[in-house]
């Protein structure tokens, strides 16, 4: 045991929890879960995470970090006219699909072959939303918000991933400097509550499909890519087998899909966390225990972000998706006979338009790979 595999490892669960929670706490919110619902779902994702991250690392003895998919929880986010039922159904879908990406190479060959550009438009179009929301949070609550942007731009000239949960910091204690009142606090045990998944078709297209696609797209790929730079070999199948497995089982408590952490999972990967590389999956071990800490200790973050002011929360939405959106918008316009069809696609997205029942995300994606074949049966005829 090492002092620099716990404090990685716990950094790691710390930047990855407060960073994106508020998010989760959205899409609750929008399904219309109740509180005891949410607490269930944040306890069962962190156990989720917990449980996966252990298995992998042992298994591979390579360090596997897992997150919760954030520009899923977005998707979910930005969803209406859905209930928590549905919700589910829609987290089964999308949890059964990862695992058998894993488990049937042709399924993973058909997922490849949607165009770079146009996945990554659909994720910039679920995006851009709530970051125009912090804008917005600036002009109701300046003197809350414009500190939190603040220290968000200079604690990122040194440590981005820290950034964000400086933000949240500044944001908690100008709030309550500001008359916010966080006594009413209470530690309290989470409980897991099994939910009966409802499956609509509609459902199933406009979100999950999106969300298996957004999980793949945005957490799975740079996952294995952080693995691979740091000088591992990433178990790719046995771990989309694992986290579509776990996604499918935590759904029936409420929770969304579990992935490869990117951004986090570089915090634990370096030399710095244990000098023999060998030794380095360890860490995952660690990592696995902050995060059922975390979990036993939903309910009370979820009421101190309830405390918050809405425009605080927003604000922390938007600079937690700006990483994620900055790579998406890149993507997206990175091939220039891309470009229209993922414009396209980002527009559609970003709308919010819900035709016959299914969301926009579906439709984006839809009109963008419509354009994108018109496109090349021109060039193929020419």
């Amino acid at each position: 045991m090492r002092l620099s595999v716990i404090s990685a490892a716990t950094v790691a669960a710390l930047v990855g929890y407060a960073s994106s929670v508020a998010i989760l706490l959205a899409a609750a919110t929008a399904l219309g879960a109740t509180p005891a619902q949410t607490a269930s779902w944040l306890l069962a994702i962190c156990i989720g995470k917990a449980i996966g991250s252990a298995f992998l690392s042992w298994l591979a003895k390579v360090p596997v970090v897992l997150a919760w998919s954030t520009p899923g929880a977005a998707l979910i986010a930005a969803t209406s006219g859905i209930s928590f039922a549905e919700g589910v159904g829609a987290f089964v879908v999308a949890g059964l699909l990862i695992a058998a990406t894993g488990l049937i190479r042709p399924l993973g060959a058909l997922v490849a072959r949607i165009p770079d550009g146009i996945a990554a438009a659909m994720l910039g179009g679920v995006l851009l939303p709530f970051c125009l929301k912090g804008a917005t949070a600036a002009q109701g609550l300046p003197a809350l918000v414009l500190p939190m942007v603040g220290v968000f731009l200079i604690v990122r000239l040194w440590n981005p991933a820290f950034a964000v949960l400086a933000a949240f910091a500044t944001g908690i204690l100008l709030a309550l400097a500001t008359g916010s009142d966080l006594t009413t606090l209470q530690l309290a045990a989470p409980v897991l509550e099994p939910v009966l998944p409802s499956f609509r078709l509609s459902v199933v297209l406009g979100l999950g499909l999106p969300l298996y696609l957004v999980t793949m797209a945005s957490q799975n790929l740079p996952g294995f890519a952080t693995v691979r730079a740091a000088g591992y070999e990433p178990p790719v199948s046995a771990a989309l087998t694992t986290t579509g497995i776990i996604s499918t089982v935590t759904a029936f408590f409420g929770a969304h899909t579990v992935s490869m952490a990117a951004i986090t999972a570089a915090i634990c990967l370096g030399p710095d966390v244990h000098p023999e590389k060998d030794r380095r999956w360890i860490v995952g071990l660690y990592y696995a225990a902050a995060w059922l800490i975390l979990g036993l200790l939903s309910p009370t973050v979820l009421d101190l972000i309830a405390a918050l002011p809405t425009e605080v929360v927003a604000t922390l939405v938007a600079l937690a998706l700006l990483s994620p959106l900055t790579g998406a918008l890149t993507g997206a316009f990175a091939h220039a006979d891309q470009r229209l069809p993922a414009a396209l696609t980002v527009v559609v997205t970003a709308s919010g338009i819900a035709a016959f029942g299914i969301g926009a995300a579906f439709w984006g994606l839809v009109v963008g790979l419509a354009v994108w074949g018109l496109d090349h049966l021109k060039l193929r005829r020419a």
